[in-house]
């Protein structure tokens, strides 16, 4: 393997590590005005308060989640509780990158575990995309074409996607996997966690394949299913107002009248007109319409807020790395934004939660449904404790009563016995 120069091996938008701290140090950097941001104290803040929350939040989804029984776990529940899954396993990891840059970019804790946090860095980057892509495709199904789609909705099949995308995860992970490694640096004199690319090629082919895969295109996809959707919800809220208009008595229509009148027998009293358009599933209006439209909304915005800053340095980078742009606010971009926008594509993890489980109503009910279970399962255990305390002192009693009973047998005996 070639030797790395300092753009492959110290590539930030791959490994958690700040340039800034080597040109710093080296009399060559041509931007010394440009005083960079303390990395070692405002990243490990933020990774702490991501991993506290993402934590929380998710492990209360997947208890919720897997909670659920057989009968109830539909294709949304798999996809979300893989999702939150995918996310809880990155957040484990991330007290030892706040460590590492609390450290100075010294990686403590060795070879394997430098590999394997890495690889669980990108194994979420892309997993968690996915999944997100999956379950964006899953609504469009369910509320565009809900009578057409339900061969299709079927829990296995979505049991079976969930494992094509946790293969797909892995194998777009693998090149980090292999390529990432500590090694010593001795312009900061410790031993870093970081990505070893062979050669220049390797370096734009994997960060293009991370653009395209890991954004443009589920970004691409994630808002034409919300697209659909929301002009499907408006087209039916539009026809049901028509209608409405169409049967007000102020404003009578030929057709309105005939139907009223083949509704009246001379035989029977006069029987209700009913809309067929109104059977079985009625269409959102007013505030049902404004949640489902305005969480449509929240989730490509939160999507599109938390990677895009991300993807926009990484492609800046690109553009530095091929010699196209080349100035001090370029350098003082990437070696300082690339940590903080990670930082933002990771706070997506702790969002996700919020966004899928915790604004719905029936994820409520289900969590409000499993404390009431602990707890009158807690109270039932205390109850049953009591009451076998209660029987074992009652037994203690009643065993102490015949034996007072045997002695005084015993003594009547004796003292009615010869002298």
């Amino acid at each position: 393997m070639a030797i790395p120069n300092d753009l492959f091996l110290f590539n930030s938008t791959s490994s958690p590590y700040n340039t800034t701290e080597i040109y710093q140090n080296s009399s060559a950097y041509p931007c010394a005005d440009w005083s960079p941001i303390p990395m070692t104290t405002l990243i490990p803040s933020i990774y702490s308060v991501i991993c506290v929350l993402g934590t929380i939040g998710n492990a209360l989804a997947v208890c919720v989640l897997a909670y659920n029984s057989t009968s109830r776990r539909t294709v949304a529940n798999t996809f979300m509780l893989n999702l939150c899954m995918s996310d809880l396993l990155f957040l484990l990891s991330l007290p030892l990158w706040a460590v590492y840059y609390s450290k100075g970019y010294s990686w403590p804790f060795g070879r394997v575990a430098c590999k394997i946090c890495g690889a669980l860095h990108n194994l979420n980057l892309y997993a968690s995309i996915f999944f997100i892509t999956c379950m964006s495709m899953d609504r469009y199904l369910a509320i565009v074409h809900p009578l057409r789609s339900q061969s299709a909705r079927d829990p296995k099949r979505a049991r079976l996607t969930c494992i094509l995308v946790w293969v797909l995860a892995c194998v777009c992970t693998a090149p980090t996997l292999a390529l990432r490694d500590t090694r010593h640096l001795p312009v900061l004199d410790v031993e870093a966690c970081v990505i070893f690319y062979p050669d220049h090629a390797w370096y734009l082919t994997l960060v293009c394949i991370k653009i395209v895969l890991a954004f443009l295109l589920p970004l691409l996809v994630i808002s034409c299913c919300y697209y659909a959707i929301g002009r499907h919800l408006l087209s039916d809220t539009g026809l049901v107002r028509m209608q409405n208009l169409s049967h007000t008595p102020s404003m009578p229509s030929f057709k309105s009248s005939e139907s009223q009148e083949s509704c009246h027998k001379p035989e029977r009293p006069p029987t209700p007109c009913v809309n067929p358009s109104f059977s079985g599933s009625r269409p959102l209006e007013g505030r049902g319409l404004e949640r489902v439209l305005w969480t449509v909304a929240a989730v490509v915005l939160a999507f599109f807020l938390c990677w895009f800053p991300f993807h926009c340095v990484t492609f800046l980078d690109i553009l530095k790395s091929e010699g196209w742009l080349d100035s001090c606010w370029v350098d003082w971009t990437i070696h300082n934004l690339t940590p903080l926008t990670l930082c933002l594509g990771f706070s997506n993890s702790a969002i996700n939660p919020v966004l899928y489980c915790f604004i719905g109503n029936h994820f409520r009910g289900r969590l409000g449904g499993l404390c009431k279970g602990l707890c009158a399962s807690c109270l039932k255990t205390r109850g049953e404790d009591h009451s076998q305390k209660r029987g074992s002192f009652s037994t203690r009693l009643s065993s102490f009563s015949r034996k007072l009973s045997d002695l005084k047998d015993l003594a009547i005996v004796e003292a009615s016995g010869p002298a």
